[in-house]
């Protein structure tokens, strides 16, 4: 297992030398070159950056307990651990010919690694990115051939589980870690989930379905009842979308007991209550929605879109469901991040290559970095974040 290190730059004594705690630092990955930038949200600007991370294209981030080590999953099957303080590669490990993204558990001992080719997950050790454990997304295919199913939509779950769908099974699997002797639930989910998310209070894994319309729900509280069907008339009448315009399940908003979430091949964010699941609104944008994210507080909702028009950022009120600023970060912009109280957001624009920095009280930006192709941001308040 070879052990690389990372670049520093823009740092003035050597990282060793200072104290600081992680709280207020992150990653922003640099899609095009394969590098992340270490950055510190309280004062606006880069620490270091962080080279040889290999295919950064569809890139995410999990982070160590203490908020030092971030994991990050690169689209080459890459897993690479690094160290914000020192700003270097701490090791890196290709584990397969195609991934997806990742989770680290609750009690932060392993790093699961969801992947496309081979289908499966693998999970390591958080220290010494070790395997600890390989699970083949292995199924039975029309003609009885077993073959393995391309793993999506993989987090993390209270009771230290992970919880993943498999495209081509149709299946959602949860893999139970607690023991010496892991677990794996297998239940059936509806035709090609592509994508998923688990609610902030970790109870309900929720599966978005690209064959057929409506979103399959497994309660983990009551996993013997099986998966339920919400929202049947999700995605009704549309056209077949490629997946890389599906809109992002992660990015959804859970605000006041109401979901907020991109309809399908509609210029609309879609509410729903969140008691019984039916929908109580739509609210007209100005794109095809990806990530809908709420702020900390709930107050506000801020809206990213699909190309082409995806140069605009459009913050709805929680409350009137009214939107209240539409923003202009710069082109193609990917991500945005919210600090951990809220305060601020971050918003990577890609072509413009740089970050924005907007106050979440005036809406108004405070401060603009330089990026290389900027897309995910990732700040280390994920560290204590279920299914982030």
């Amino acid at each position: 297992m070879a052990t690389l290190s990372g670049c520093q730059l823009f740092t003035p004594a050597s990282p060793a030398q200072q104290l600081m705690g992680t709280g207020d630092l992150g990653l922003i990955i640099e899609r095009a070159t394969g590098s992340v930038l270490v950055v510190n949200t309280s004062q606006h600007n880069r620490l270091g950056r962080i080279e040889g991370l290999g295919d950064l294209s569809h890139a995410s981030v999990v982070y160590s307990r203490d908020g030092r080590y971030g994991y990050v999953f690169g689209r080459d099957g890459g897993l690479t651990k690094v160290d914000l303080l020192t700003r270097a590669v701490v090791n890196r490990v290709i584990q397969s010919g195609n991934s997806i993204g990742g989770a680290i558990s609750q009690d932060g001992r392993f790093v699961a690694v969801s992947n496309y080719e081979p289908g499966g997950v693998k999970v390591f050790d958080s220290e010494t990115l070790e395997l600890v454990m390989d699970i083949p997304a292995s199924y039975a295919d029309a003609e009885g051939k077993t073959v393995q199913s391309k793993t999506v939509g993989l987090v993390d779950a209270p009771g230290n589980r992970f919880v993943f769908s498999l495209f081509d099974a149709g299946e959602i699997w949860t893999l139970d870690m607690a023991d010496s002797e892991p677990v794996v639930r297998k239940f059936d989910a509806g035709k090609a989930p592509y994508d998923a998310l688990i609610t902030p209070d970790g109870r309900h894994y929720i599966a978005g379905l690209f064959g057929e319309d409506g979103l399959s729900m497994l309660d983990l509280w009551n996993p013997e009842q099986g998966v339920t069907e919400i929202l049947p008339d999700y995605g009704k009448g549309e056209q077949k979308l490629p997946v890389y315009k599906m809109p992002h399940l992660e990015g959804w908003a859970i605000a006041d007991g109401r979901a907020f979430f991109p309809a399908v091949g509609h210029h609309q964010v879609l509410v729903a209550k969140m008691d019984d699941w039916s929908l109580l609104d739509r609210i007209p944008v100005q794109g095809q929605p990806v990530f809908v994210m709420a702020s900390p507080d709930n107050r506000q909702i801020w809206v990213s879109f699909a190309h082409p028009k995806n140069d605009v950022i459009q913050v709805i009120d929680s409350q009137s469901r009214k939107i209240i600023r539409t923003l202009a970060p710069g082109k193609a912009v990917l991500h945005m991040e919210f600090t951990p109280r809220g305060e601020e957001v971050w918003v990577s624009a890609r072509d413009s290559n740089r970050v924005t920095v907007y106050s979440t009280r005036t809406l108004e930006p405070v401060a603009t970095l330089d990026a290389e192709k900027p897309s995910g941001i990732f700040f280390t308040s994920r560290a204590h974040a279920l299914g982030l």
